[in-house]
């Protein structure tokens, strides 16, 4: 056979791979809405597992097929250019042709193991551009904006059904019309020229959101429906939210990713990113589950700030971590993390557990809590673009990571992480008690969202915490985390004796959360105000209790927005009423 025939055969198994990844992916998501409507909570945290390793299998299945046709390394440039040529030829009019190039991008770098980043070979820009509007048709639902209020919800709802009853409809559609007043004056409404909503609903944990907007003629509004499940599993419509602000923190970057079934992702997110102009394209493929392609996406939005910046990359502001070398580019809002080579005596652990960390939080529900991160091989940067101090305190800590050639240093295993003020150097700046106090808070509540998360922690400095823009606390490293179970959570030995505790036999997996006031925070004031917050996380009971939720499954369920924007569950006049 030809070599070009060759090409395009392989070419072709290549999507087909892509596409029966993309049919396990869908029937996963499509699954999102029965698990919701049964309450099955521990079956939706097993599917966010099982759809996150759909593409490595697939990948592998892919790769291996190549390998059965052809000697990879006895093929020239020409080979690889031919087929990347019919590859793109074969995804013409492909719903997904944006997922379908950074499979193929996967899969060459599998066979040349991350070496041939060449965009003759591999789509390092996309091979069309896309214009968002062409495909809105197929991914959203419009609604007449001439009848009443309480008629669009109606009609919303007729579109948007499940297959188990609400608590109490018409409850739910008083509140969602008294709310919406309150947001639109009389003369607003009667300007509303559309209400557009997605079609597919947003599936995560243990809530569910019908996501849209409201047009008017000079600018549109967020309108979005959350929905939640009661114990008897009939549904509740739980708030009304149409501040971009809280649509940005149910998008956020330390949450799981949504169940939202489409087969035009390109289009859903142009849409969200319409809604959330704020918000990096990357970062909304990411939040529907396409991490692999957020990726790329990341990589090519990378490019360009480097076209048109100039600054340097330097270490990240904050204290040097004993496991992790961070730096960053000080005009973007990213942070760059290395394993280091060495790690200090205190950290008892190996390179593989901490990649053996970072991929547990991948797959965990991060409950607001826990920064997403994302694993590059091979990446490169501009060599005159990195600080001189970074590139020796590089060479001094990473060596084995690191390589340099005449204009590039290539990165051989990193993560990328969304850039935060670290809490220890917030704390250190910030004069108002109030924040102060809303911060430590913030603090508590992290620790103890992660925890029944089935997260233990571990080293909680509070280095080790980010603070986001919105003044959330978010974790983000991971070196020392483990599940509940694996951690003896036990009480101090209460004794006269000023040396009983040098007695103390301890094993490995023990823990004495009584000292952990010694080191979560270090100022004395700063610690009592912890203590007069979150006392309990003080005490062993309190941990002990966290496993005892965690052997038992129960899943958890964080709202993302303020809980005063909650409804209230009795029927409007009711609460009087009983009075």
């Amino acid at each position: 056979m030809s070599e070009q025939h060759i090409a395009g055969r392989i070419a072709y198994r290549i999507l087909q791979h892509f596409d029966q990844s993309y049919r396990w992916f869908s029937r996963i998501t499509r699954g999102a809405q029965e698990r919701f409507e049964k309450g099955q909570w521990q079956a939706t945290q097993n599917a966010v597992k099982e759809r996150i390793t759909i593409y490595e299998t697939s990948l592998a299945e892919a790769v291996a097929d190549i390998y059965q046709d052809i000697t990879v390394h006895q093929q020239n440039d020409g080979f690889w250019q031919t087929m990347k040529q019919c590859y793109a030829r074969l995804l013409d009019g492909h719903p997904q042709f944006e997922l379908a190039e950074t499979f193929y991008n996967s899969v060459i770098g599998r066979v040349f193991r991350h070496q041939k980043i060449d965009d003759a070979v591999m789509f390092l820009q996309p091979s069309r551009c896309y214009l968002p509007g062409q495909d809105r048709h197929k991914v959203v639902n419009s609604f007449d904006p001439t009848t009443t209020v309480r008629q669009m919800y109606q009609a919303l709802f007729k579109v948007y059904r499940f297959n188990v009853p609400f608590e109490n409809i018409e409850r739910d559609l008083e509140h969602l019309e008294v709310a919406l007043r309150k947001r639109l004056t009389t003369e607003q409404l009667a300007s509303v020229t559309a209400v557009e909503m997605l079609q597919p609903v947003f599936y995560r944990s243990k809530a569910a959101y019908v996501i849209g907007r409201i047009c008017m003629p000079t600018h549109t509004l967020p309108f979005v429906i959350a929905l939640q499940t009661n114990a008897s599993q009939a549904i509740f419509v739980d708030a009304l939210l149409t501040d971009r602000k809280d649509l940005s923190v149910i998008f956020g970057f330390a949450r799981s990713y949504f169940m939202a079934d489409t087969l035009y992702p390109a289009e859903v997110t142009a849409f969200l990113q319409e809604l959330l102009p704020n918000k990096k394209h990357f970062e909304l493929y990411m939040a529907l589950g396409h991490f692999k392609h957020g990726k790329t996406v990341f990589y090519r939005n990378f490019l360009d700030h480097l076209q048109y910046s100039n600054d340097s990359f330097e270490a990240a502001a904050g204290t040097r971590g004993l496991v992790m070398m961070v730096f960053d580019l000080p005009s973007y809002g990213v942070v760059f993390k290395i394993i280091k080579d060495e790690f200090a005596e205190s950290k008892k652990i190996t390179r593989q557990h901490v990649k053996d960390c970072y991929r547990l939080v991948k797959m965990s529900d991060r409950v607001g809590r826990m920064a997403d991160t994302h694993e590059y091989v091979n990446f490169r940067l501009p060599r005159h673009r990195v600080s001189n101090d970074l590139l020796a305190e590089l060479q001094q800590t990473c060596a084995s990571s690191i390589e340099l050639t005449d204009s590039e240093l290539i990165i051989r295993h990193l993560y990328i992480e969304r850039k935060m003020t670290p809490l220890n150097l917030y704390l250190e700046q910030e004069t108002d008690p109030d924040k102060v106090r809303h911060t430590i808070n913030e603090l508590g509540l992290c620790i103890k969202q992660i925890a029944l998360a089935n997260i233990f922690p571990g080293d909680m400095l509070m280095k080790n915490f980010g603070v986001t823009r919105q003044g959330r606390v978010i974790f983000y490293d991971y070196d020392e985390i483990c599940l509940m179970k694996d951690r003896n959570f036990r009480d101090l030995p209460k004794s006269e004796d000023p040396y009983a505790i040098d007695t103390l036999s301890v094993a490995p997996d023990d823990v004495f959360p009584e000292q952990f006031e010694h080191f979560i925070v270090g100022k004395r004031h700063l610690k009592e105000l912890l203590k007069s917050l979150h006392g309990n996380l003080l005490t062993a009971s309190y941990w002990r209790e966290m496993q005892q939720i965690a052997q038992r499954g129960e899943v958890q369920n964080f709202t993302p927005y303020n809980p005063k924007m909650c409804f209230p569950r009795e029927t409007p006049g009711e609460s009087e009423i009983n009075a």
